[in-house]
């Protein structure tokens, strides 16, 4: 391929897991994809937490805000290859047929923003989410592209968001989050 492979991350708010997502594949695709992410209600402005976590992670977080999904369908926005859908919310939104035929996968992950607890079980799920996301990246950007066609390769997308696509223990797309405080 001539340019890289364009990536659009959805969830409901677009402030902290679609963001990181993104802020995961533009640096680990190395040129080879570029990200996007966009909500289907986006927040007035990205989780100050997840722009924390992915910062001391070394990420770069400059121009990461949330985004309508929209913004993604009209004559100059860019060409997508896939769209995954990373919330329950994003999942059920009737999307158009987006420039490009992308292939469409749903990964859903907990929403880190909605921890309930005290501020280190909030920064313990962002760091599980962001961890949970640079795994599931990797492996997503291992896939032998060129050697699966299209049909092979949305069922191999639709089969990593699903609970049995990582090893046990580790954070998984569909795997709640935590809630409340411990005792």
């Amino acid at each position: 391929m001539d340019r890289p492979y364009g990536m659009l991350f959805i969830s409901r708010r677009n402030s902290a897991r679609s963001l990181m997502a993104e802020a995961v594949v533009n640096r680990l695709g190395a040129g080879r994809f570029r990200a996007y992410s966009a909500a289907v209600e986006p927040a007035e402005m990205a989780d100050p937490m997840a722009l924390e976590i992915l910062q001391e992670a070394g990420y770069r977080t400059d121009g990461l805000r949330p985004k309508h999904w929209r913004d993604f369908t009209g004559p100059d926005a860019p060409i997508l290859d896939f769209v995954f859908t990373l919330s329950d919310t994003a999942s059920r939104e009737v999307f158009p047929d987006w420039p490009g035929k992308p292939i469409s996968a749903h990964w859903c992950y907990p929403d880190p923003v909605a921890v309930q607890g005290d501020e280190w079980q909030k920064r313990h799920q962002h760091g599980e989410t962001l961890s949970a996301l640079e795994r599931q990246m990797r492996a997503f950007m291992m896939l032998s592209f060129a050697s699966l066609d299209r049909i092979a390769l949305k069922k191999r997308l639709d089969e990593m968001g699903t609970l049995d696509a990582m090893p046990p223990g580790e954070l998984r797309p569909s795997q709640p989050a935590i809630h409340g405080n411990r005792t």
